[in-house]
């Protein structure tokens, strides 16, 4: 049967191939991206986890130090990532809704890329997937995107739930923390699965000419439930693990909304599941980066490299015990910010680091600029072309993050908006009536001490918040038309698979 579906595939591939050329010296776009990764990695400095492959590839590429998304959830940051415009210009603040539902003239940016000649594939999860309910199957995909799908599954989907992970929440995995180690090889595994199509696609892309690829490897790990083989969780040290402390006077000086991401069930959380789901995170955080490798390896192997941009990012960041928090769906840094990394065409200082901030708006325009792509209609971000070349150019000098509160029923809806600047990170919620915060990172970089209620501070929010609501108020469509926000299942911090 797979032998089958692979001959179809095949064929398939090859009338995309033979159906349109453009000229063959334009670089190719490698497309990796990790679910719910924070900048827990070597190459950022952390001193615990593992990620080498990564490394390598930061180390031959440009790493971003400040990159953000624009809403710390699944759904909203990769309709974001993938249209090139804000969740209130995509009208995408939920995750079972596509941009399609809203904008459906949108032009996507692998479209364009397919349009303007690219062959394009997608493995994995690039729109937002219900993990691990819709592992292997479409997700809540685009069709026009892409002209080749793979959606394989492993035993972390098929054979080892439910009665093997531990959960939080018995009975539930994609939105509560829950893990385990798994006896199996990375092979038997999603992600492994994954890395061998995307090592199969690569092999067919290397004996054509004639067109580009934009090949798309969206990586599932390490989103909950964190299921990787055993062998990862055996390079850390459950006992070394760290656990956050000083929370409760952390959260004396915050805004409620800042806490609203919370969980109750993360009420039953010890210091000794802390240090096992930390432990499990890492594992799977180190799993990914050796599929990572396996994908680099096969594009070095084949002679790609050198014509082919290679873009890894995360969609958004991921708490691990910070200010009380676990998971996303906070603006503080940890959840906010992304690891973001290219390498290939358009680096001109291979291992330089960009330390002013940018966002995954950003991404569109700047792999459209790279390929000589038309941009499509109304891209918000900058091109970080200029960055790649030499990364002291400043660009926009901030970046905007939001994210919404209430349910719209007898808890109105509001939106919290952050911007990040190289010095400072400024929240409002809802236009500060339900609370303020300030961080200098300089001085403060966890975040801990919140200065916007300190008299010494109103100078400089007299200078940021202007600029914070212009930003707001730029992050909507230019015509003025704003697409409805969509309300369907608003985010619940209780639901089971966000």
């Amino acid at each position: 049967m797979m032998t089958c579906l692979r001959g179809l595939v095949c064929g398939l591939v090859a009338a995309c191939w033979l159906s349109m050329a453009s000229a063959a010296d334009r670089p190719n776009v490698l497309f990796l991206m990790a679910d719910d990764l924070n900048n827990r990695l070597g190459c950022y400095g952390d001193p615990q986890v593992q990620s080498p492959h990564i490394d390598k590839l930061a180390a031959r590429g440009v790493r971003f130090d400040r990159a953000y998304c624009q809403f710390p959830l699944c759904g909203p940051s990769r309709n974001c990532l993938l249209t090139g415009l804000y969740p209130n210009s995509t009208g995408i603040i939920t995750n079972a809704t596509i941009f399609r539902q809203t904008i459906p003239e949108q032009h996507s940016l692998p479209q364009a890329f397919r349009i303007d000649g690219y062959f394009a594939g997608r493995i994995g999860k690039l729109y937002h997937y219900s993990v691990p309910n819709s592992v292997g199957t479409n997700g809540h995909d685009d069709p026009a995107s892409w002209e080749l799908e793979l959606n394989p599954a492993g035993v972390d989907r098929l054979e080892e739930q439910p009665d093997k992970i531990f959960s939080l929440t018995p009975g539930q995995f994609g939105g509560t923390l829950s893990w385990y180690a798994s006896p199996k090889g990375d092979r038997y595994h999603t992600d492994g699965l994954m890395a061998d199509d995307a090592v199969w696609v690569l092999e067919r892309c290397a004996k054509r000419t004639d067109r580009p690829f934009f090949l798309s490897v969206g990586f599932f790990r390490p989103h909950t439930p964190y299921v990787s083989p055993e062998a990862y969780f055996d390079l850390y040290d459950r006992a070394k693990m760290p656990v956050i402390q000083g929370v409760k006077e952390d959260q004396e000086d915050l805004p409620a909304a800042a806490l609203g991401s919370y969980k109750k069930e993360q009420d039953k959380l010890t210091d000794d599941l802390r240090r096992e789901c930390i432990q499990a995170y890492y594992a799977s955080v180190t799993f990914m980066d050796a599929q990572v490798g396996r994908v680099l390896e096969a594009l070095e192997r084949l002679g790609l490299a050198e014509n082919t941009i290679v873009m890894f990012t995360s969609d958004h960041g991921y708490h691990l015990g910070e200010h009380g928090l676990w998971q996303k769906m906070s603006i503080f840094e940890e959840s906010a910010r992304v690891p973001l990394i290219f390498a290939g065409p358009g680096v001109k200082q291979p291992g330089s680091v960009v330390q002013t901030p940018v966002g995954l708006i950003d991404v569109a325009p700047t792999l459209m600029e790279l390929c000589s792509v038309p941009p499509t209609k109304g891209l918000q971000g900058q091109s970080l072309a200029p960055m790649l070349a030499d990364p002291k150019t400043v660009g926009r000098g901030w970046a905007l993050s939001q994210v919404n509160r209430g349910n719209g029923r007898n808890n109105p809806q509001f939106f919290g908006y952050s911007l990040r600047t190289p010095q400072w990170r400024y929240t409002e919620w809802d236009e500060g009536n339900k609370g303020r915060e300030l961080y200098d990172h300089e001085a403060d970089p966890r975040e801990l001490t919140n200065l916007a209620d300190k008299p010494e501070a109103s100078a400089i929010i007299a200078k940021l918040q202007p600029i914070l609501r212009d930003a707001v108020q730029k992050s909507f469509p230019a015509s003025g038309k704003r697409p409805e926000l969509s309300q369907g299942g608003l985010w619940n911090p209780l639901l089971v698979d966000p």
